[in-house]
């Protein structure tokens, strides 16, 4: 079974290939519609054109609005001092609870063991 974004996937890449042919075919042979080739010809470009600028520009803004509403980032001094908190806070050993808990267990298992 396909996923919903692979189907999506699928749908934007099938788009995608009928407007590629559909665009090629306008501009190598506009007369296979009946229409008038230079005409047809420089409307195809000046659309290709005109959506290529439009998204170069729509990226752009994007990255405006991004750099724009980002929160700047805290000063090195800051995030080094932190780190050196971090190093100097002393660590508790957990390990010697643990090692009597175990201890006591095989204890009462030897006791079990002679009771039998």
């Amino acid at each position: 079974m396909v996923s919903k974004d692979q189907g999506i996937g699928g749908a934007i890449l099938a788009v995608c290939v009928i407007v590629i042919i559909g665009y090629l075919v306008l501009v190598a042979d506009p007369g296979l519609f009946n229409l008038n080739a230079t005409t047809v010809r420089l409307d195809a470009v000046l659309v290709l054109v005109s959506i290529a600028f439009i998204a170069v520009l729509a990226i752009g803004a994007w990255i405006g609005w991004t750099m724009a509403t980002t929160p700047p980032p805290k000063p090195i001094e800051e995030i080094t001092t932190e780190m050196e908190e971090k190093k100097e806070e002393p660590k508790v050993e957990e390990s010697a609870p643990s090692q009597s808990t175990e201890a006591s267990d095989t204890e009462e298992k030897t006791a079990a063991k002679r009771k039998k």
